[in-house]
């Protein structure tokens, strides 16, 4: 079953339709569909699909052979190999196609240039020479992001400005994971996304049949399954060093989320610590995050920002697999659950459900469903000033560090939404709003402010009854969020 990706779909299709002679290339971390997609687009169209493997120069060119020639290639009669890589590429446009696109996919293309480091250089010349003017789309893709950006995106690169199209392939969204569990309640469809992410394959895993325990249990806790040895797999194999990353992804996952802190944490090397932290953010495992607002020069300075892992099983991995391994080698897998995720779930899954509410109000803005559009939004922390009065009704004002779940502003920052996040088993009150309000002061004197709640459980009805009196405090269940997408959509049936 395939899922969402239609942003992906349509740029696609829109290149595949596109007069012209299209080169695209698509790349993205591993795991993250991008040869589902490929397959998808690919249906109903005449095409060569080629996955390139750890093979030879020989080898791989056997293999590509016979792919373009069993596509129909008159040379089919004659040959069983071509004799280059140059004749093997133009092979394709002998693909009978009648006025179709002639379509060409490479995926892996690393490997194929990890056999013969000249495949660009050769790619390059027949773009320039004959491909360009012909109806042709070639679509070049691979997981080796590194690779990709500094041997086929950069400049001086043989590929470079030829390309027509390059797409960087995220995760699936969070309306688009869920729609891996359709029968799961709303709360659960928002655990599994959070221990999950937006990976198709990690996804995957789960068994929709199973309840979440009993998925958790069984496919992340117990020895032997995917997702247990899963996270190990990929940093072996993306990176040297993995005992050190582990380190590193460890110490954040347990809550050491600045520069020195995991530093002190680790007692690694600062200048290789920055190495391993800028290796792990162009693998899109981990991000810098720095408060909304802030100036570009404030992103200048190394020191600052604080180190988030964006790779929801990751985190959940090494939160509760990586911490708990020796109870887990032995089987012991029901009470790891029991008395180590269980109890911490709610808090585990805080930080993403902020992440997704944000995402949630992004989308409103879109669809111009707010008050204003605005231009900047994000987490916001920092120091606050604060007035605080003593018994002898004096007023003093001190500073605390504080913190809040969503800020938003327009371009001019003369309006702002302010909201808070609660994942918790009880219901938000007055108190959580009052709460909420006392950090305005961290916006513009004079500014007009929205407040904005989202909650796990629903709110009190003292609450509920001041939303409905004041226009500027607005409320959202996690039920408003989980079925969102699905509303709207039945709105344009409709």
């Amino acid at each position: 079953m395939f899922i969402g990706r239609k942003q992906e779909l349509d740029f696609f299709e829109e290149k595949y339709n596109t007069p012209d002679a299209q080169l695209v290339v698509l790349y993205g971390r591993r795991r993250i569909g991008k040869t589902e997609l490929l397959h998808k687009f690919c249906e109903g169209k005449p095409h060569v699909f080629f996955t390139c493997r750890e093979l030879s120069d020989n080898k791989q060119i056997e293999a590509f052979s016979e792919r373009i020639l069993n596509a129909g290639n008159p040379a089919a009669k004659y040959i069983d190999v071509f004799q280059d890589w140059e004749a093997a590429f133009k092979g394709i446009l002998e693909m009978p196609t009648g006025k179709k696109k002639k379509l060409l996919v490479i995926d892996e293309f690393p490997y194929m240039c990890k056999g013969n480091r000249s495949i660009p250089s050769i790619l390059q010349f027949l773009w320039d020479e004959k491909f360009k003017n012909q109806n042709i789309m070639i679509v070049l893709c691979g997981s080796a992001m590194s690779f990709m950006e500094k041997n086929i995106l950069s400049e001086k690169k043989p590929l470079y400005g030829r390309t027509t199209g390059i797409y960087k392939m995220n995760e699936l969204s969070f309306d688009d994971a869920i729609k891996f569990f359709p029968e799961y309640s709303d709360e659960d469809k928002m655990y599994a996304y959070a221990i999950l992410g937006g990976v198709p394959h990690y996804l995957r895993q789960f068994d929709p049949a199973l309840t979440l325990r009993e998925n958790i249990i069984k496919n992340v806790l117990t020895k032997g399954c995917v997702l247990y040895s899963e996270v190990e797999f990929l940093i072996r194999q993306e990176l040297r060093e993995p005992a050190l990353y582990n380190t590193v992804i460890e110490s954040i996952a347990l809550g050491n989320t600045k520069l020195n802190d995991i530093y002190t944490k680790t007692q690694l090397d600062k200048s290789k610590i920055s190495v391993y932290l800028k290796n792990l953010i162009d693998l899109q495992i981990l991000e810098r995050e720095f408060p909304v607002l802030t100036s570009g020069k404030e992103h200048a300075i190394q020191t600052r920002g604080l180190y988030r892992i964006t790779d929801n099983f990751f985190r959940f991995w090494f939160s509760f697999v990586f911490t708990n391994l020796t109870d887990l080698e032995s089987g012991d897998a029901e009470d790891v659950f029991k008395y180590a995720v269980s109890p911490q779930l709610n808090n585990f899954v805080s930080p993403i459900f902020e992440r997704v509410c944000r995402d949630f109000l992004r989308k409103k803005n879109r669809t111009g469903e707010l008050p204003f559009r605005f231009s900047k939004s994000g987490r916001w922390w920092g120091k606050q000033k604060k007035i605080i009065s003593d018994d002898n009704g004096e007023r003093e004002i001190t500073s605390i560090i504080s913190e809040i779940d969503i800020v938003a502003a327009d371009e001019k920052l003369k309006k702002y939404i302010l909201g808070e996040c609660k994942f918790r088993n009880s219901e938000p009150e007055v108190s959580d709003l009052n709460r909420l309000k006392e950090k305005s002061t961290v916006v513009k004197k004079g500014s007009a402010i929205w407040y904005m709640l989202f909650s796990k459980s629903g709110f009190s009805k003292e609450l509920m009854a001041q939303a409905k009196k004041d226009e500027r405090l607005k409320l959202f269940s996690l039920s408003d969020i989980v079925n969102s997408v699905s509303c709207r959509q039945e709105e344009k049936r409709l």
